[in-house]
C-alpha cells in the first residue's frame, strides 16, 4: 500500500481506477452482462426517439453542419460528425425525453454519458460489440463508485450527477477502449474532473439533456487528450480544491470502495417505464394503483397528498408546469395525470398541451406535496380524499428487477414503442436484435448504422 492510499490520505482517484480497470467481459457474472445488454437496448431506443426532438436539431444545425466532419455517425439521422460532436449530439438526444436508465448509487443516469462516448470512439477505431459492452460496464462501475464516494451532498447542493460524475464514467470507458496504462487513466480522470459540470437548476429545460451530451463529449476528449500526453492533476478527486472538496465538501472514504469490492453495480440499474423524472415514478405508481383498485372518479376528488422525501423538492416539484418538459419534473402534474388515467409511458402525454389541459390543471391544483423526512427518495405515499372516503397507496421505484427475463421483455416493448414509428417495424426489430446480441457484432458501428430510417 502506497502512502497515498493510507486511510489518512486515501488516494480516491487511484483507488477508483484500480477498482474497475481490470474488469473483463468474460469474467463478469451473467446477470451483469445481461443488464449491460439492456442498457444498450434502452439507450438506443430513447436516442432514436430523442433524435427527433427540437434540441437535437439545434445541436446538429449549430455544431455538426458547420464542421463538415465524417468521423462518427449520429443516431437516427444518417448524418456524420466529428467523434466529439457525435458524442455530444447522441448524448443529448438520448436524454432529451428523460426516459433513460437511472442508478441510485451514481445519483443520475449511467448509460447516457458513457455509451455516446464509447460508440463515437468505436466508430473511429473499429471496435467490436464486445469491446463496447466491456467499456460500458467499466464506465458505469466507476460512475457508481464515484457517486457513492462523494455522497448525496453532491446532488443535494445542486449538481446534476449525470453531467458531473458521468464525465468521469465516459473518460474511464474510453480510456479502457484505448488500452491506456494506469497513468493515462489518471490523467484522463484529471481532465474529466476539471470539465465536469451540470446544475439541477436546468431541470425542466433543454439544458438538462445538454449535461449528458457534454459529459459524453468531454469524457471522450479527456481520454483522447490523455493518450496524447495531455497532463492533469492525477489526484483530481481527493486533491485540495479537487472534485470532492469543491463539488461535495466531502472527504472520500476507502470504506466505500471496500464495500463494493467484487460487486458489479450495473446489476442495480433502474429502467424507466414512465417518461418523466425517475423520482416521480413512485407517486405515479401509487396513484395508478389507487385508480385501478378503487375506480375513483377524478372529478370527485377533493384533495390529494403526495408524501415524499423533502430532497425531491429541489428536483421534481415544479408547482405549475407550463411545458411538457416542466411536466416531467412536476410531482403534482405527473400524479394528476396518473389519477386521470393518462398513459405516462407515452411520449405524447408530456406535451405542452396536455400538461396545461383544463382537467389536468384542475386536479393538479388539488394536490399537495408534503415532506416525509424518513422516507427513501424512491418511495412515496399517495393519499386521495374523495366524497368522504380516503384511499392510500405506497410505492417504491428503487428496487432493481429480480427477473431479468421479464425486464428484457418489458424493455423490448418499450423499445419498439419508441422506435417502430420512426424506423419501421422490421428495422426496429433488427436494431433490437443487434443491441441484445451486441457481443457478437464484428463492428460496433453497426449499432449506429441500424438506427437510420429506410
Amino acid at each position: 500500500m502506497s502512502a497515498s492510499e493510507t486511510s489518512e490520505n486515501f488516494g480516491a482517484t487511484l483507488g477508483l481506477v484500480r477498482a474497475v480497470r481490470g474488469m473483463r467481459w468474460d469474467q463478469m457474472p451473467e446477470d451483469a452482462r445481461e443488464v449491460a445488454r439492456h442498457c444498450i437496448l434502452d439507450f438506443l431506443g430513447v436516442a432514436v426517439a430523442g433524435s427527433r426532438e427540437p434540441l437535437t436539431k439545434i445541436l446538429v444545425n449549430e455544431i455538426v453542419k458547420p464542421e463538415g466532419s465524417s468521423e462518427a455517425g449520429l443516431i437516427g439521422s444518417g448524418q456524420r460528425a466529428s467523434r466529439l460532436s457525435a458524442a455530444l449530439v447522441n448524448g443529448a438526444a438520448a436524454h432529451a425525453l428523460d426516459f433513460d436508465d437511472a442508478h441510485m448509487e451514481m445519483g443520475g443516469h449511467p448509460s447516457v454519458p458513457v455509451l455516446p462516448a464509447v460508440l463515437a470512439l468505436a466508430d473511429t477505431t473499429g471496435s467490436n460489440g464486445r469491446e463496447v459492452l466491456e467499456a460500458l460496464v467499466i464506465g458505469i462501475e466507476l460512475e457508481c463508485r464515484l457517486g457513492a464516494l462523494i455522497g448525496a451532498q453532491h446532488y443535494a447542493i445542486g449538481f446534476h450527477s449525470t453531467g458531473t460524475v458521468g464525465t468521469f464514467g465516459a473518460a474511464a470507458a474510453c480510456a479502457h477502449m484505448l488500452r491506456m496504462e494506469e497513468d493515462g487513466w489518471l490523467r484522463a480522470l484529471g481532465l474529466a474532473g476539471t470539465q465536469a459540470a451540470g446544475l439541477k437548476s436546468g431541470f425542466g429545460t433543454m439544458a438538462k439533456p445538454l449535461h449528458a451530451g457534454r459529459a459524453a463529449s468531454n469524457g471522450l476528449f479527456s481520454a483522447i487528450a490523455a493518450r496524447r500526453g495531455y497532463t492533469s492533476n492525477l489526484e483530481i478527486i481527493e486533491a485540495a480544491q479537487g472534485f470532492a472538496a469543491t463539488h461535495a465538501g466531502a472527504k472520500p472514504s476507502r470504506d466505500v470502495l471496500d464495500r463494493f469490492a467484487g460487486r458489479f453495480l450495473i446489476r442495480d440499474t433502474l429502467f424507466k417505464y414512465h417518461a418523466s423524472c425517475y423520482l416521480t415514478h413512485a407517486p405515479i405508481n401509487a396513484a395508478q394503483q389507487i385508480r385501478a383498485e378503487n375506480r375513483v372518479d377524478p372529478k370527485s376528488i377533493d384533495e390529494v397528498e403526495v408524501r415524499v422525501n423533502p430532497s425531491l423538492f429541489g428536483v421534481c416539484n415544479i408547482q405549475e408546469a407550463k411545458t411538457g418538459l416542466e411536466g416531467k419534473f412536476s410531482l403534482r402534474a405527473t400524479t394528476a395525470m396518473a389519477l386521470l388515467g393518462e398513459d405516462t409511458s407515452n411520449l405524447e402525454t408530456f406535451s405542452d398541451a396536455k400538461v396545461t389541459e383544463a382537467g389536468v390543471v384542475a386536479l393538479r391544483d388539488r394536490i399537495r406535496v408534503m415532506g416525509a423526512e424518513k422516507t427513501p427518495s424512491t418511495r412515496a405515499t399517495v393519499v386521495v380524499k374523495s366524497n368522504g372516503r380516503i384511499f392510500q397507496a405506497e410505492s417504491d421505484s428503487g428496487q432493481p428487477a429480480s427477473n431479468l427475463v421479464a425486464q428484457r421483455e418489458n424493455l423490448t416493448r418499450k423499445f419498439m414503442a419508441l422506435t417502430a414509428p420512426i424506423l419501421g417495424r422490421r428495422n426496429a426489430d433488427a436494431l433490437a436484435s443487434a443491441a441484445l446480441n451486441a457481443e457478437q457484432l464484428a463492428s460496433a458501428a453497426k449499432l449506429i448504422d441500424l438506427t437510420q430510417a429506410s
